[in-house]
């Protein structure tokens, strides 16, 4: 396919930081709602702006630095490599102590990325330049990752809320696949409903940022919305990849290969003590 674009209006030229802080205006409406009924979410949406401007801030000089270097490749492959690390240890660290993580996160996540570009740029999509090579693993590890630590949170919770009808279920001659058929499918659902319903909706109330930013860029409408369904596809694929691989590792974890139950399922969710207990045991 090949784009071609117009160049952008010029009522683009106003964005800058007067119009960035006039944005804030609903991120101060919420903190201060939040404040008046006493809901508590003032500190957590404040802090979640700040550093949403930090990161991004330093994310735009640096790429500046990258794409004006000698050698532009080489430094994004090496911020590709820098994200999937960021976005498995992220996942590794929020997931509940219990089953071991480390393997299945990092598979999914290397899979996700690596097919993402294969498809993206195998297929002469887009050139294989530096900034759409970010872009496109970026756009991939930010949608994999959410889905990807709630699908691992609810496998462990669909282990821990049903001890004794898995142990009922081995009793009977179940073996690990078996009980895994009974308690994963929950758990697997529940973590791809946020993805499912973004796609199910798109066109209808939301329109994608990839599908606005070629838009605005000038592009004809039907290519921009092919290039949307690629990576809405590819989105939504690497969530569910992710979000089965977490769950099927999580629930078989739950069963020992003698058939008994692990350890950790027994353990009682997580209340403020062992919480505590945790952060010390941590610092």
């Amino acid at each position: 396919m090949h784009l071609t674009a117009e160049p952008l209006s010029p009522a683009t030229d106003v964005v800058g930081w007067p119009v960035v802080v006039a944005s804030l205006s609903l991120v101060v409406l919420a903190i201060v709602l939040s404040r008046l009924l006493g809901l508590r979410v003032e500190g957590s949406v404040a802090w979640a702006s700040v550093r949403a401007a930090t990161q991004l801030i330093a994310v735009g000089f640096l790429l500046g630095w990258i794409f004006r270097s000698a050698v532009p490749d080489v430094w994004a492959w090496l911020w590709i490599a820098v994200m999937v690390a960021i976005t498995a240890g992220v996942l590794i660290h929020r997931v509940p102590e219990g089953p071991a993580v480390v393997v299945p996160s990092i598979a999914a996540v290397v899979v996700t990325v690596a097919v993402s570009l294969g498809v993206t740029f195998g297929f002469g999509v887009f050139s294989p330049e530096p900034v759409t090579l970010v872009v496109v693993a970026g756009i991939t590890l930010g949608n994999v990752l959410p889905t990807a630590v709630l699908a691992a949170q609810q496998g462990v919770s669909a282990a821990r809320d049903r001890p004794q009808a898995i142990e009922s279920l081995l009793a009977l001659g179940f073996d690990r696949r078996l009980v895994i058929r009974e308690i994963a499918p929950r758990a697997a659902r529940t973590a791809l409903i946020p993805q499912i319903e973004r796609t199910k909706v798109v066109g209808l109330i939301a329109l994608p940022g990839a599908l606005t930013g070629l838009l605005l860029a000038g592009v004809d409408p039907v290519d921009a919305v092919v290039v949307q369904l690629l990576v809405m596809y590819l989105v939504l694929g690497s969530a569910a990849v992710a979000a089965v691989v977490l769950v099927y590792s999580v629930t078989r974890a739950s069963v020992l290969p003698d058939l008994r139950l692990a350890a950790w399922v027994r353990r009682e969710a997580a209340g403020p003590a062992s919480e505590g207990g945790r952060r010390r045991r941590s610092g």
